[in-house]
């Protein structure tokens, strides 16, 4: 197993992390049942073992390099998590972290209850899937809302820093924090998504642009603190915060 890996325990190594066996049992695990689903669904585009490790093992890892996750048992929502990226990872490697994986698609969950159930994950901290819209568990008129309950949000998802502010920020408690993984240098987004993360009540804290270990693919991980509570009327109705992101 340490053979097969040895590429991504150096990688894991470079951000300060030694992987257990059981922890490399559990990302075989995860790959195995990731190409199993792809056959029949769509998952992911990058299916190549090496691949994998780097851009989405690897990758959902790196923000560890400028934010301790394993310093509190904190609570988190992975929003638009997709093929579990980066919940599961930060799940395996931080195991005392509470999760939750929301997604608009039932399919995707199925196969994430899958991942929980044959690694275990739900042994420590818990970890849960919820079916949903970005904007579903933050109104303020859902009886279900999950509105400023997490210490973290974190995304991966493919869509602007200020719909992704809008999205993810009203689930995070004041003091908490928004980390967005985004996968090239974000300069321009940043300066345009500023005036949106003032208005739902966060505050760019750290911006910083990095490679991944022994790569030469590009990174920007975007820090944001709830500095005050989100004002009552974001998150706006379903669609209209990709469809006209605030300025």
């Amino acid at each position: 197993m340490r053979i097969k890996y040895a590429d991504m325990i150096n990688d894991f190594k470079a951000l300060g992390i030694e992987l257990s066996d059981k922890q490399l049992a559990q990302f075989d695990k995860y790959y195995e049942l990731l190409i199993k689903w792809n056959e029949v669904m769509n998952l992911t585009a990058i299916t190549e073992f090496d691949s994998v490790c780097k851009l989405h093992f690897v990758d959902s890892i790196s923000a560890y390099k400028y934010f301790d996750f394993s310093k509190d048992d904190y609570s988190l929502i992975d929003v638009g998590t997709g093929a579990g990226f980066p919940g599961i990872p930060l799940k395996i490697v931080f195991p005392k972290l509470k999760i939750t994986l929301l997604d608009s698609l039932n399919k995707r969950l199925n196969f994430l209850n899958e991942v929980i159930d044959e690694l275990g994950l739900n042994n420590e901290g818990s970890i849960v899937t919820l079916h949903g819209r970005a904007e579903d568990y933050s109104s303020i008129g859902n009886k279900d809302s999950l509105r400023e309950t997490f210490d973290i949000a974190v995304s991966r998802a493919v869509a602007n820093l200020s719909t992704l502010s809008e999205y993810c920020l009203p689930y995070v408690k004041v003091g908490g924090r928004f980390i967005a993984y985004k996968s090239e240098k974000a300069g321009e987004e940043l300066s345009k998504a500023k005036g949106a993360i003032h208005l739902l009540g966060g505050k760019l804290i750290d911006s910083p642009e990095f490679v991944l270990p022994d790569s030469e693919y590009s990174r920007t991980i975007c820090i944001i603190e709830k500095k005050e509570k989100t004002s009552k009327q974001y998150p706006r109705k379903a669609g209209v915060p990709s469809k006209k992101p605030l300025s």
